[in-house]
């Protein structure tokens, strides 16, 4: 293992035992239960833009509609939040699939603007639907016990709950991006016509990444909405596909942990900046966004890696 190897390492323990002591140390769970369920929402959108080469404007769809689903299970049809969190995300991953079905027959600013045109579909379904409580949304879901027994109410508990969802899926994205299966989708991203030459149905790996990242973004809202206690239509609206995308590009898409990074940075503006500047915080978090961009073109932790693969090739 080379050093830059077990630095990373290193790196990834510091941070998880950090997580681990986070609601001990005097950080507040609510906070850091937001940031994770925009992190998992974070590196499911790249999981499609940073290793397939496939650029959405429409992820808010399954992030919101998940949501909606999930609260609407709980509060209305009195399900447990297991099932509730599991039906939003295979709504979620159906929706996926119907919406890859349709996107995945063209390339380029062809596929983004077909996924942002049927996103709008949806947010338009969440405005007049009854089930979505229309412009109030879904106020005061409870969050119940999981599994009958872990009594969600407590902020420690349900951290807890959404700390090891999250890093079972982080993981999971880990293994899917370096299986074989990733190595076509990232051969995809670099060369698709290589990869139709090769012999590889291109349209059925892409279709299942676009499912998996749709399942992914489902899980982050159904997430969302346990934890902050409501679902509303800015969940689904197409500025959060906005934000999913700032936060990818500000981390640095194709790598593990920038979308983690950039959605911690998006999510503690807000909530640092929002009752000091109101609505200029969008615009300040642009701002950074630009200089970032200019300062580094692949993003945050994109450039770390770069500068670590130049050290270890001078060596």
């Amino acid at each position: 293992m080379t050093n830059d190897a077990k630095l990373i390492r290193i790196t990834y323990f510091v941070l998880f035992a950090l997580a681990l002591v986070a609601p001990v140390i005097g950080l507040y769970p609510v906070f850091v239960m937001k940031l994770l369920c925009f992190a998992l929402f974070a590196c499911a959108f790249n999981l499609l833009l940073g290793f397939t080469g496939l650029l959405s404007f429409g992820h808010a769809a399954f992030f919101g509609f998940a949501a909606y689903i999930t609260g609407y299970c709980i509060k209305s049809q009195g399900l447990p939040p297991e099932v509730a969190i599991l039906a939003g995300t295979l709504v979620a991953a159906f929706i996926g699939l119907v919406f890859g079905l349709v996107a995945i027959r063209r390339q380029g600013i062809y596929f983004a603007m077909i996924t942002l045109a049927l996103a709008q579909m949806v947010y338009f379904i969440c405005l007049q639907a009854s089930f979505t409580g229309g412009e109030d949304g879904l106020q005061g879901v409870p969050r119940g016990k999981l599994l009958g027994m872990l009594d969600l109410s407590s902020d420690t508990t349900m951290y807890y709950v959404v700390l090891a969802v999250f890093v079972v899926c982080f993981l999971a994205i880990t293994r899917i991006v370096t299986s074989p299966y990733g190595q076509v989708l990232k051969m995809i991203r670099e060369n698709e016509p290589r990869a139709v030459s090769l012999g590889y149905e291109v349209d059925k790996y892409k279709l299942l990444a676009f499912v998996l990242s749709a399942s992914l973004a489902g899980l982050a809202g159904s997430l969302k909405t346990l934890v902050m206690g409501f679902a509303t239509l800015s969940d689904v609206h197409w500025s959060m596909s906005g934000e999913v995308i700032l936060m990818s590009l500000l981390g640095g898409v194709g790598t593990f942990f920038g979308p983690v990074f950039g959605a911690g940075v998006v999510i503690a503006l807000q909530d640092l900046l929002a009752d000091k500047v109101g609505a200029w915080v969008t615009v300040i978090i642009g701002v950074i966004f630009v200089v970032c961009v200019l300062a580094f073109r692949k993003g945050v932790v994109g450039e770390v890696r770069a500068y670590l693969d130049r050290r270890r090739a001078r060596a």
